[in-house]
């Protein structure tokens, strides 16, 4: 017959939040070590300081336990405020309940999601508030994109540790623009899905610069682990990683900002805010907007994808290059000595 194993640190530590919970009186040193005969055993200087340590980690997590000195109803120990452990409940009507639910079913379903076991626990919780079964959200999403890729979900847990630790993280970037790997250090701020791609903030410690980095195309990644309970940087509080992860093609920093107007005709003006995420002005039926590009040949080119409703307006330096990027298509359309 084998002996009974200690636990690792997090069953123990979910395990005493469990005695503690369960428990109508104070919980003093001597019933822990009753509990847990295999791993607060040994001397009482001894499973003292193991559970000094797990105290001390408890109260990082932000369990509150408080001593309660021994008097004429009870013996003295530890004790754990219900109330201010449990969250109250979030409020929310039941379909509500249910998209969230949809919307933490999908990413966790995705493969690719930093974070898993927390949303899943948290999607727990959603069904434990629900109070019975979550009417239909009668949505469906596919997150897709680079998701598939092999080590992606791996990178994704690894820089969700690192983020939420503040720790560096070494790894090896394949730029696609020099077609070349380089080692770098960075400290990760934050991450960003973007159309189908995951997108690492932080500070570079190769460039001396903050960056993004496309998680696909990190080929091997290293988390700091000295000190694990010490913080290697600090995020300053005024970063937001919406800021630094363009959403739109003309949004990437390959240049000073350029105030550029569009304007858009027939079928497409009425789809201006949804095309451009900017609010447009209207008169007789043409929507004209402003948008500040950093990357003047994306915005460019996604107008000139929209066909003949959709014209560069100003300034010059953007109709020039609108008009040399249109005449690239049409002789790219057109055969040696024909009409295209």
């Amino acid at each position: 017959m084998c002996a009974p194993r200690p636990m690792d640190r997090t069953e123990r530590l979910l395990n005493l939040v469990a005695l503690f919970l369960d428990a109508t009186d104070p919980v003093s040193l001597a019933d822990i070590r009753d509990a847990f005969p295999d791993d607060y055993g040994g001397s009482d200087e001894t499973s003292q300081r193991k559970f000094e340590r797990d105290k001390a980690e408890l109260y990082e997590l932000g369990i509150p336990l408080t001593w309660a000195p021994e008097d004429d109803d009870r013996v003295e120990g530890y004790t754990l405020d219900r109330e201010a452990y449990y969250l109250p409940e979030p409020g929310l009507a039941p379909e509500e309940l249910a998209v969230l639910y949809a919307a933490g079913s999908a990413a966790l379903a995705s493969g690719a999601f930093p974070g898993r076991q927390d949303l899943a626990h948290a999607l727990r919780k959603v069904g434990f508030f629900a109070d019975g079964p979550l009417p239909n959200a009668h949505v469906r999403l596919e997150l897709g994109g680079t998701g598939d890729i092999k080590d992606l979900p791996a990178r994704l847990e690894a820089l969700w540790g690192a983020i939420n630790a503040r720790k560096f993280v070494t790894l090896d970037y394949f730029s696609p623009h020099s077609r070349a790997v380089t080692s770098r250090r960075v400290d990760p701020w934050g991450l960003a899905l973007r159309r189908g791609v995951w997108n690492l903030v932080g500070w570079c410690h190769l460039r001396k610069e903050l960056r993004t980095f496309a998680v696909h195309r990190i080929r091997a990644l290293t988390v700091n682990a000295a000190k694990p309970r010490a913080h290697d940087f600090e995020v300053p509080a005024d970063f937001h990683v919406d800021a630094h992860v363009a959403s739109w093609p003309w949004q990437h920093r390959f240049h000073a900002p350029v105030a550029v107007t569009v304007s858009l005709s027939g079928d497409l003006a009425p789809l201006a805010r949804q095309l451009f995420a900017v609010e447009p002005t209207e008169a007789d039926g043409v929507a004209r907007l402003t948008v500040n590009a950093t990357n003047l040949d994306g915005l460019v080119t996604y107008v000139l994808s929209l066909g003949a409703g959709a014209r560069v307006v100003e300034p010059e330096q953007a109709r020039t290059r609108a008009r040399e990027l249109a005449q690239r298509v049409l002789a790219a359309h057109t055969p040696p000595g024909g009409a295209p």
